[in-house]
């Protein structure tokens, strides 16, 4: 995914309110940004870090710029914008980037799944096996050693989807999967973040045992593209 205008630099002053973000820009202007991240950010929103922004196309818009991404600890750059997530993992999709998903007829988004209140990501057609229920969830969490953790704050939501995922597949409606979209690059393995979440962690162990099938993919993080190009083993010790 290449960014269609460039972003614009600048300093993170502060994080706040969820949704906005203070930043000097390279020539002292200070701007208030949207902040694309409901999570805690942890290990990305440290005052004084590098940050970049993307403008914003309507000039109508409370903010006129968008945070995108940061630089954290060891300079690695990390995708925060959740909302990209979704779009880099359906590319990935159609560049082959998980294999055991190939084949496909069709890619519909934001599926309603029958008698629940919950929205999936994607479902995904096949013409000689059953379709599969796809959820994305954004990973930046902070890095210890190589193993980035998801979530990184409560999420009562994603504890939902995979419960509801796994009751299709124990009942035989479809298949499920979940992809973890890494937007960093010094990621070996994804693992949940029990300390933070021990619900999440329970329930994606369970998912997995009912059949649920769950990848990660790393990225190439630059202010002029975002890239899922490689597997990263996801570990539930």
């Amino acid at each position: 995914m290449r960014f269609q205008t460039g972003l614009v630099p600048g300093r993170l002053i502060r994080r706040y309110q969820r949704f906005l973000a203070d930043v000097e820009l390279e020539n002292g202007t200070r701007v208030t940004a949207h902040c694309p991240n409901t999570g805690s950010m942890l290990g990305c929103r440290a005052p004084g870090s590098r940050v970049w922004l993307s403008p914003a196309d309507d000039p109508a818009r409370r903010t006129r710029f968008t945070w995108e991404m940061v630089e954290a600890d060891g300079g690695t750059l990390v995708g925060i914008h959740t909302g990209r997530s979704n779009a880099l993992v359906r590319e990935a999709l159609e560049a082959g980037r998980i294999p055991a998903l190939d084949g496909f007829t069709e890619v519909r988004a934001e599926v309603q799944l029958k008698q629940t209140r919950s929205r999936i990501d994607f479902l995904l057609s096949y013409s000689e096996r059953p379709p599969c229920y796809l959820e994305v969830k954004n990973v930046t969490a902070a890095v210890d050693q190589g193993v980035a953790l998801f979530p990184d704050a409560v999420s009562t939501r994603g504890t939902r989807h995979l419960e509801e995922l796994a009751g299709l597949v124990r009942r035989g409606e479809a298949g499920a999967a979940l992809v973890f979209c890494v937007q960093r690059a010094d990621v070996a393995e994804v693992r949940p973040a029990d300390t933070i979440d021990p619900a999440y962690g329970k329930a994606l162990r369970a998912a997995i045992r009912a059949g649920v099938n769950v990848y990660a993919l790393g990225a190439r993080v630059s202010p002029r593209e975002i890239a899922l190009h490689r597997p990263l083993p996801v570990v539930c010790p």
